[in-house]
């Protein structure tokens, strides 16, 4: 194998930024979806109390 053909010591390792990007937006994702199932939790129970009558004024 010639100079040429040889690949640069740490060619493989993959830039120190990347490495962190990948779990922040997993973390993220994870924090969108739980807002998403609880805003949709709060607009459920809401709709369920004023069609039963919970939330009347009378």
């Amino acid at each position: 194998m010639s100079e040429a053909e040889e690949e640069p010591v740490g060619a493989d390792v993959p830039p120190e930024g990347a490495a962190r990007r990948g779990p922040t937006w997993v973390i993220l994702a994870v924090v969108a979806a739980a807002l998403l199932v609880c805003c949709c939790s709060v607009v459920i129970g809401l709709a369920v109390s004023w069609s039963a009558g919970i939330l009347g004024g009378r």
